[in-house]
């Protein structure tokens, strides 16, 4: 019993910040019902859906969200409310007519604009409820607003107080595991130097690490919104963000060249310095994606550059040899592909390892080795 207690303890721990989430969203609905029927407004149900809208897992997403949506409420309950005073209407038909005219107009312009999509459900609730409960349009609006304003300071204030998260702190976790899923790929794109990869293969060894970086950028400009209203403090996001960034292109420019495995005569003479270089490089991406959810902790650099001078070193000897002459032109593009491809990664890596650095409040560790 102990056991499976202690396990199940850990399996909700490891998702806190999602628990802290949960615990949020059922706060702020709970105090926005309870603030809506003490100031006897009309319909608590908008006040409570706006504050679960609005809380979200971070402090500057629900800053976001209760921009846009207010935003979006106040123009739809201006336009709804605007065509129900200024535009008579009576009975069905004319209503159908009035709801086309506020719906069409309001839908396209949140087509362009996503954010604004509440308008169009704001007017339509302006239009219809005046005839269920015989108001007039100008109410509507009005109880509207101050509906969906108590939900949405309600949600905010919240997202500040209760079990509060910043997008700081989950750009360490984004950023680490996005470094983890390139370092796979990268291990795995090297090792098909000797056995090729087909486009399934390639898609199979990328997948999820589109949608990781999507969401890393994501999260990277709630930071930013947080930062520029000084709700958390810490270095600038953009560095790191955009090294990640490059390195995903440079795991992409390497998995092209990968395709074909390398002709057994070159494959001989690379195998224990490739070997060298992608222990050496996965080694130090998931040294840095730990330390950087940890917050703190140095990472030695110093393997890769070894590694990497290492293979160039192999790379020098294979020309010299005349290995290179005989090759075909595509053989021989993407065997020069990959080297490009590498030196082009050990500047991302430096790049990262300053900004590793930054994070994590230590100095980089970054020894140069000697040419020979």
């Amino acid at each position: 019993m102990k056991v499976f207690a202690k396990r199940m303890f850990g399996t909700v721990w490891a998702r806190k910040t999602q628990l802290a989430l949960a615990v949020r969203i059922a706060t702020s609905g709970v105090a926005a019902y309870a603030i809506a029927v003490a100031l006897h407004l009309l319909l608590p149900l908008w006040a409570v859906l706006t504050s679960l809208i609005v809380t979200q897992m971070s402090v500057g997403r629900s800053l976001k969200a209760t921009r846009d949506y207010m935003l979006g409420t106040i123009g739809g309950a201006i336009y709804g409310g605007a065509i129900a005073v200024f535009i008579p209407h009576s009975g069905e038909g004319s209503l159908l007519a009035l709801l086309v005219l506020a719906i069409v107009p309001l839908a396209f312009i949140a087509s362009l604009n996503p954010s604004l999509n509440s308008a169009t459900v704001t007017a339509v609730i302006v239009l219809l409820l005046p005839t269920m409960h015989q108001s007039n349009p100008l109410d509507s609006a009005i109880d509207r607003v101050f509906e969906v304003t108590v939900g949405a300071l309600t949600g905010l204030a919240v997202s500040f107080l209760v079990l509060p998260s910043r997008a700081v702190s989950q750009i360490r976790v984004n950023a680490g595991t996005l470094l983890e899923l390139l370092a796979a790929a990268f291990a795995e794109l090297l090792a098909g130097l000797t056995r090729g990869l087909d486009n399934d293969a390639l898609h199979r060894i990328q997948d999820g690490i589109g949608t990781a970086m999507t969401s890393l950028h994501a999260t990277g400009l709630e930071a930013e919104r947080e930062r520029s209203v000084h709700l958390s403090s810490g270095p600038d996001t953009g560095p790191l963000l955009r090294t990640i960034q490059r390195l995903r292109h440079d795991v992409v420019m390497i998995g092209r060249a990968c395709v074909v495995p390398l002709p057994s005569d070159i494959q001989v003479r690379l195998a224990r310095p490739l070997a060298d270089v992608s222990a050496a490089i996965v080694a130090y991406m998931s040294s840095v994606a730990i330390s950087l959810r940890a917050g703190s902790g140095a990472v030695d650099i110093a393997p890769v550059d070894a590694a990497l001078e290492a293979y160039s070193e192999e790379v020098a000897a294979v020309r010299r040899d005349g290995l290179i002459r005989g090759l075909p032109v595509d053989a021989a593009e993407r065997f020069y592909a990959l080297g490009f491809s590498l030196a082009q990664m050990r500047q991302n890596l430096s790049d990262l390892n300053r900004c590793h650095g930054d994070w994590c409040g230590s100095e980089s560790m970054e020894v140069t080795t000697a040419r020979s």
